[in-house]
């Protein structure tokens, strides 16, 4: 009589427990993600309240500005003196936007940095232009830069005045997004960099940089996007001259008194498109600068 061999049934593994995060955030042991319920809640107002304050205006601009279709659309936007605004405000934007990379950057390094007397009152004074009303920071400038300048500079009613208003109030946005991180940097990369014989140049290139990047690029998103809509420092300075210092956003309101809502949201709807394609760019130069770095 030949032995009989019984094999055990196959147990069954118990199943793997869930592991629930404070926040309501929960995994299990296969590296699948659930949205708990108060998660989930927080996710669906924090959405319907972005989409009631700016995916649901934004879609509105681009429909009232494509109304009378593209024929129409574009219509609005070849026009000489539309044209004109887009392309002043946009190249004035981008050229304050460069110059705010650079100075706001050097004077966050100095900030941070230097010591030096009277520092806590230049910080102080950064935030100026933002705590001014844009149409009180056109006159002041109107005052320092226009007819009865007394300094002996009078640039009002020029394109150097949209290019000064602009400086002016889209200041502090490189310094106040670059300060903050250049304070929490740890410096001992730096040192050793130096005591390995690197230059100044090095290691700022190498070490600091890349660091500062995503502040750099931050600061520099939001210095284009206030340059492109400002309207109240510029209304007294620049004199509003088509064709020549007319900018978009006076442009905009030129349209609306004249019952033009069509030609102003496609006005509206090619900075929109505009903004975006440079934050976009700003964000992917940012990532690659600070990957080689």
């Amino acid at each position: 009589m030949s032995d009989v061999t019984t094999t055990p049934p196959p147990t069954r593994a118990a199943p793997a427990p869930d592991i629930t995060s404070d926040s309501g955030v929960s995994s299990d042991n296969e590296g699948t993600f659930r949205i708990g319920r108060g998660s989930g809640l927080a996710l669906g107002v924090a959405m319907v309240w972005f989409s009631l304050l700016v995916m649901i205006p934004l879609i509105a601009v681009v429909v009232t500005g494509t109304e009378g279709g593209w024929s129409a659309f574009w219509r609005a936007i070849r026009n000489e003196q539309t044209f004109a605004a887009i392309r002043l405000t946009v190249g004035s934007a981008l050229i304050v936007t460069l110059v705010n990379v650079v100075m706001g950057t050097l004077i966050a390094w100095v900030l941070v940095r230097d010591d030096f007397v009277g520092k806590r009152v230049l910080d102080t004074l950064i935030d100026i232009p933002f705590a001014l009303p844009t149409i009180v920071a056109g006159l002041v400038l109107l005052s320092l830069y226009g007819p009865q300048t007394p300094i002996g500079i009078d640039i009002a009613n020029t394109r150097k005045a949209v290019l000064l208003a602009f400086l002016f109030v889209t200041l502090p946005f490189v310094v106040r997004a670059v300060q903050p991180v250049l304070e929490q940097l740890d410096r001992e990369a730096e040192q050793a960099a130096a005591s390995l014989g690197a230059s100044n140049f090095t290691i700022f290139r190498r070490i600091t940089l890349p660091a500062l990047t995503p502040a750099i690029a931050a600061g520099a998103a939001l210095s284009f996007a206030r340059g492109v809509s400002e309207y109240g420092s510029l209304v007294l300075l620049s004199g509003n001259r088509p064709l020549r210092t007319e900018v978009t956003s006076v442009r905009i309101l030129a349209s609306i008194e004249n019952d033009n809502r069509v030609g102003a949201a496609a006005v509206a709807t090619v900075l929109l498109a505009i903004s975006f394609v440079v934050i976009v760019t700003i964000d992917i130069l940012q990532r690659r600068v600070a990957r080689r770095g």
